[in-house]
């Protein structure tokens, strides 16, 4: 595990950058195959993965900031660190609301684009926490078992200590995921079922996985963490868009599935 990968001059690659920005590349490239496989614009899909990740990035950095807003009153120096603190769940909203807004402002069919980019958006989750797990950040608690990895040049996981690799856990569901989500695309019954199942799928994951956490700083509702908490209004919502869009699908003319056989 280490973050520092090499060096070239005074540049320096870091592992978490590097498989983020992968990430991002890998789910334009799957996005834009795919839109050109099932009749949508191409063209616009880097439009879209650019506003997404805009918002993403801003939509994770003010859900951090809003868990960590006592310790930011007490020392306001935090926000100035651009590179680090970032909620996963502020980054899935952000990213999602900024796609509908640019889908609004050009008059396309959100949900048939959201339908298509939601498994690229789980691709490129497999290989942030990739990133994550050479930066040692998301880690897991301590454990005895065998398949715990220890930390020896980390600046977040606790060095020395055998813990669970919940990063490696993460990223092997998120690449399953986007497996599942491809396999259920011809499977759906309406637009917007592809992007509920993701919903689902992702809330129930993140929310047991969420018991095997060891970074404990990432703010809490009651006796739920954070992402727990936004976890169970998530899985709803992903339920009751799979519902709502089966019934929209039972009632379209001509008995032709709603969004066409993307």
């Amino acid at each position: 595990m280490k973050n520092e990968l090499f060096s070239i001059g005074p540049f320096t690659v870091y592992g978490y950058g590097l498989m983020i920005a992968i990430g991002i590349i890998a789910a334009y490239l799957s996005g834009e195959y795919r839109a050109k496989k099932y009749n949508l614009d191409s063209e616009r899909i880097f439009s879209i993965v650019i506003w997404s990740v805009a918002g993403g990035f801003l939509g994770a950095k003010i859900l951090y900031i809003l868990t960590q807003l006592k310790e930011i009153i007490e020392n306001p120096g935090l926000l100035m660190d651009l590179t680090d603190g970032f909620v996963v769940y502020g980054g899935i909203i952000g990213g999602v609301f900024s796609a509908m807004l640019y889908c609004k402002i050009r008059k396309l069919p959100f949900l048939k684009y959201f339908d298509l980019l939601i498994p690229s958006v789980a691709l490129a989750q497999g290989f942030g926490r990739i990133g994550c797990f050479l930066a040692g950040c998301c880690y897991g608690q301590e454990t005895s078992c065998p398949i715990g990895i220890v930390f020896h040049n980390s600046a977040y996981a606790p060095n020395g200590i055998p813990l669970i690799p919940t990063q490696l856990i993460s990223s092997g569901l998120d690449f399953l995921h986007f497996l599942l989500l491809i396999w259920f695309t011809k499977r759906k019954k309406g637009d917007g079922q592809v992007a509920g199942l993701y919903l689902i799928c992702y809330s129930v994951g993140r929310f047991i996985l969420e018991f095997f956490r060891g970074d404990l700083i990432r703010g809490s509702v009651g006796t739920l963490s954070t992402s727990q908490f936004i976890s169970i209004f998530i899985c709803i919502a992903g339920v009751i868009l799979m519902i709502v869009r089966n019934g929209k699908y039972q009632a379209t003319e001509g008995g032709e599935q709603d969004g066409g056989s993307l």
